[in-house]
């Protein structure tokens, strides 16, 4: 892989002339490299089946014009490789790191806020039913199967879309895939990198998702709310984070199959996808989770 990243580099013209060492960094699918003052991203294998690159360059290119991701220096919307500048004194986060770096949520919910205030249109709409159905039809192509209930489970999550509905909002840019390891930390403010799956969304998608990545504790939650809101938590925000919260599981549980089904060798897929649904399932079925839908539904 580091012969194909050094060949790709070498046909980019303002790279070409790179001769130094490459360092491989974090990816679940796709391979990363650093090169100097820069981090060059190759797609992974069988991405362009659900991932749309021009949108992703757009995005990519207007979350650095709002500050909250890098320059963007390269990309090639065909094939998938973008080349991005590299950030001196930075953390790769994870779970572990933002329990241990004092602030860090907040910093996180504050790099949200600074994105979703933006002003920033992205070109595409993230539709969570609409992903799970593509997603659904996709599977049907390939040899893998559900985790047992699934349709049960989306039965069950037919009152929440009515909920969400009942409860419109407007749209934000939004990062819509926020890995811990997608937040790089200086200490005092948080970069956002990867926007492969970016698109239009309801903004407390971002919040709901980083604290399930992050397994948030409830101080976690509060910490990065009250930086986001500045304030008071309006308890209808509160309520479609912590649905988000099952809904991405519910999506996600799905993708971890199409890694399974594309032998992506990265993680242990199947694990993945079974650890995902089975949390759906047991905070959808908390009374918390009745309580914030009853919420939207005043």
């Amino acid at each position: 892989m580091e012969d194909e990243a050094q060949r790709v580099l070498a046909g980019i013209p303002a790279l070409s002339g790179y001769i130094g060492p490459l360092e491989r960094m974090g990816g679940l699918t796709n391979a990363v490299f650093r090169a100097g003052d820069v981090v060059l991203r190759l797609p992974g294998r069988g991405t362009e089946e659900y991932i749309d690159r021009a949108n992703e360059a757009a995005a990519a290119h207007s979350a650095a014009a709002a500050g909250v991701s890098p320059e963007v220096l390269f990309v090639d919307p065909d094939s998938g490789v973008m080349v991005t500048r590299y950030i001196e004194g930075t953390v790769t986060m994870s779970p572990e790191t933002f329990r241990t770096r004092t602030g860090a949520p907040g910093r996180a919910g504050q790099a949200f806020r600074q994105l979703h205030d933006s002003g920033a249109v992205f070109p595409a709409r993230f539709e969570l039913f609409g992903m799970i159905d593509g997603y659904l039809r996709l599977l049907a192509t390939k040899d893998v199967a559900l985790p047992e209930g699934y349709h049960d489970v989306m039965g069950e999550a037919s009152g929440v879309r009515a909920a969400l509905e009942r409860a419109p909002i407007p749209a934000a840019a939004c990062h819509c895939d926020p890995l811990c390891e997608n937040f790089l930390d200086t200490g005092e403010r948080m970069w956002i990198v990867d926007w492969e799956y970016s698109g239009m969304n309801d903004p407390m998608w971002d919040l709901g998702d980083l604290s399930v990545e992050g397994g948030f504790s409830p101080d976690q939650d509060e910490e990065m709310l009250a930086a986001y809101f500045r304030g008071p938590v309006p308890p209808t925000d509160r309520s479609r984070m912590v649905i988000y919260k099952a809904m991405c599981d519910l999506l996600w549980t799905l993708w971890g199959l199409i890694q399974l089904a594309n032998d992506n060798p990265a993680d242990d897929f199947k694990a993945y996808a079974q650890t995902r649904f089975a949390r759906c399932k047991a905070l959808m079925a908390t009374p918390d989770f009745a309580r914030q839908l009853a919420v939207l539904g005043r």
